[in-house]
């Protein structure tokens, strides 16, 4: 006969009680890492119940898988690799404020050249994060009362824990989803994610997501360009004769300046202007002060992609590692035909983000890496050959090329964690309650040095007549981890719109015949070829573009996050809420309820351009709706 009293023998209580230690220590792990290192913005007591419920079903997911296929041993793998897992992303989001995707894996060969990122963002205090794995192997085979075999879990114990993940995960979600709904639907946004489902979790269904994305290549046609090309025709405008063809025939210099951010321009600190020189040079040219990055976890990648390409980079991961085998119809490629000698100049490993292998996917003639340089360890500095160097050689590069040539340049110096030695610094480091704003100052105040040093030289030149230049900022140096730090600088509070106006980059076209002007339409860097390939007087007949000729004074104006967020004429929509784009003022109602539409498919209509490797059929695809008069943007009222 069952009695409870005869079930639970000394035994059963043995397991229950080391279970329950184990798990609960784990549950206290990630609810500290969840609550207190990652900023999840818990708005209300519900929103914090949910984040300290949400790690169950993952942890006991991952103890009944350790269980079921090791046993006693298979649960401490569990908690150690579980710890790893934890503290990769610690580490991951405080050098990028997100979280680790799958794609993101593929990524791993970069690690070799961040050992003076990954030295900075590794705190003493972190050991302190894995004492509780010396408590878990305690508990599992050193606690007297558990001695060796007498805890000896049985595989069915492990294979009942996974079951038990299942509706506590259930309940978790339909939890959530009260909070907010269609939660799964919400995949840009990887921090609400974490905050409503936990950390592992999300992995699983970023895992999910990654099963999903390969599917989308292997079963897509060429029926499913024709929407894509019918949505982009119905946001055309007219083409510009603004400037067309202004720069035809000349040369490009395309230069990517490191981490640079519009705060800096026209801004000082000490009494003195951080970035002086291109304070006045923007004077010479037309300067963009309302152009933004659009970049996401491919950094540096990304901002390459959207000038190629004027696509958006993916959510999850970088283009340059995960779809590098696509076909593309890019920009090296259309002035290649054109008769450009197109190349690109990186003082840095060619591997590095898969280079190497993307430049020939987007047509580029030549790429021009660390092994062209003379990179010496008098020369070099934190991530690799100094600006100034790098400006010189390349300058010297590009005096000996066939005419014209289009050559994109990406520096290095003025990269995180932004160190400089000492003698390089010109300017004293800021005083604000981070350390990594306060060297932020001393080494864009170098890269601005080492810019005036190759503009004036190219001016000097025989290439100054013939060519211009287009200088950008490829995406943000100080993360949102750093709010109280630029409040500190700016004299203001950083509220998500301040937050969301930090995210623009300088954007300068300077040259012979380009005026001098201050351009305030709103524009990213997904504008930046259509824009560039107006000023050549050069026909692109690539349908599937998203950006729009920042010179045309018809174009939509709206620049589009990677995170499903905007800006426009009037507006700012960030995260549902609504802003007016010139006082930062809450704005009431439904004023940006279509540009959060517009936003949400304008992003699935380009993912589904590179998940599905589309322009692969692109010649065997019919135009449709390609006559303007069709285009919504140019119907009369």
């Amino acid at each position: 006969m069952f009695t409870l009293k005869k079930y639970l023998n000394k035994n059963t209580l043995l397991k229950l009680t080391v279970y329950a230690l184990v798990i609960g220590l784990f549950w206290l792990k990630m609810s500290y890492i969840q609550s207190n290192i990652f900023s999840l913005n818990v708005e209300n007591p519900n929103e914090a119940n949910i984040l300290a419920f949400n790690p169950l079903s993952s942890i006991f997911l991952i103890f009944g898988i350790g269980v079921l296929l090791a046993g006693r041993r298979g649960m401490l793998v569990s908690y150690i690799l579980g710890s790893l897992l934890l503290y990769v992303n610690i580490l991951f989001y405080r050098e990028y404020n997100d979280f680790i995707t799958i794609p993101m894996l593929n990524q791993v060969a970069n690690l070799a050249g961040m050992g003076g990122s990954i030295q900075t963002i590794l705190e003493a205090s972190d050991i302190f994060l894995f004492v509780d794995v010396l408590i878990a192997a305690f508990f599992l085979f050193y606690l007297k009362p558990a001695r060796l075999s007498q805890f000896t879990p049985k595989r069915r114990e492990g294979f009942l824990l996974a079951i038990i993940a299942i509706p506590l995960f259930v309940i978790n979600l339909q939890w959530a989803e009260e909070e907010r709904t269609d939660l799964l639907e919400r995949t840009f946004d990887r921090t609400m994610l974490v905050k409503y489902i936990g950390l592992l979790n999300y992995h699983v269904y970023d895992a999910v997501l990654q099963g999903k994305t390969e599917m989308k290549k292997t079963l897509a046609d060429s029926n499913e360009l024709v929407p894509v090309i019918n949505y982009l025709n119905e946001q055309k405008t007219e083409d510009s004769d603004r400037l067309e063809g202004v720069a035809e025939g000349k040369n490009v210099i395309a230069i990517s300046l490191e981490s640079t951010q519009t705060f800096v321009v026209d801004n000082t600190l000490h009494g003195e202007e951080v970035t002086p020189y291109f304070n006045e040079l923007k004077e010479e040219g037309m300067y963009f002060d309302n152009f933004y990055h659009q970049v996401k976890q491919g950094r540096t990648s990304d901002s390459e992609f959207l000038l190629a390409n004027s696509m958006y980079p993916l959510n999850r991961g970088a283009v340059f590692f995960t779809h590098s085998g696509n076909e593309y119809e890019a920009m090296p490629e259309l002035l290649s035909e054109n008769g450009y000698f197109t190349n690109v100049m990186h003082a840095n490993d060619k591997t590095f983000w898969n280079r190497n292998v993307m430049y020939d996917s987007l047509g580029y003639n030549e790429f021009f890496s660390k092994e062209d340089y003379d990179v010496t360890p008098e020369k070099s500095h934190g991530w690799g050959y100094l600006d100034e160097y790098f400006f010189e050689d390349s300058l010297e590069k590009m005096k000996e090329m066939e005419e014209p040539f289009y050559s994109k340049m990406i520096t290095l110096t003025h990269h995180y964690p932004f160190t400089l030695p000492e003698e390089l610094a010109t300017i004293e480091q800021g005083e604000t309650s981070s350390t990594t704003l306060n060297r932020y100052f001393q080494t864009i105040r170098y890269q601005d040095e080492a810019l005036e040093q190759f503009v004036e030289e190219f001016k000097q030149s025989e290439l100054y007549d013939d060519t211009i230049l287009l200088i950008y900022g490829d995406h943000f140096g100080i993360s949102e981890n750093h709010q109280k730090a630029m409040g500190e600088y700016l004299g203001k509070e950083i509220n998500d719109y301040e937050q969301f106006q930090l995210q623009r980059v300088p954007m300068l076209i300077y040259g012979k015949d380009i005026p001098s002007e201050t351009n305030h339409t709103v524009g990213g860097q997904i504008d930046l070829r259509p824009t560039l390939t107006n000023l050549l007087g050069i026909e692109d007949e690539n349908p599937v573009q998203f950006g729009q000729d920042l010179l045309n004074e018809d174009r939509r104006e709206m620049m589009i996050t990677r995170d499903g967020d905007f800006a426009n004429e009037e507006y700012v929509g960030i995260q549902g809420v609504c802003y007016d784009r010139e006082t930062g003022e809450q704005v009431e109602g439904q004023a940006c309820e279509e540009g959060f539409q517009t936003a949400q498919e304008e992003l699935s209509v380009s993912d589904s351009v590179i998940y599905g490797d589309l322009l692969r059929y692109l010649d065997e695809t019919e135009m449709v709706n390609t006559d303007p008069t069709l285009n919504k943007n140019n119907k009369e009222e």
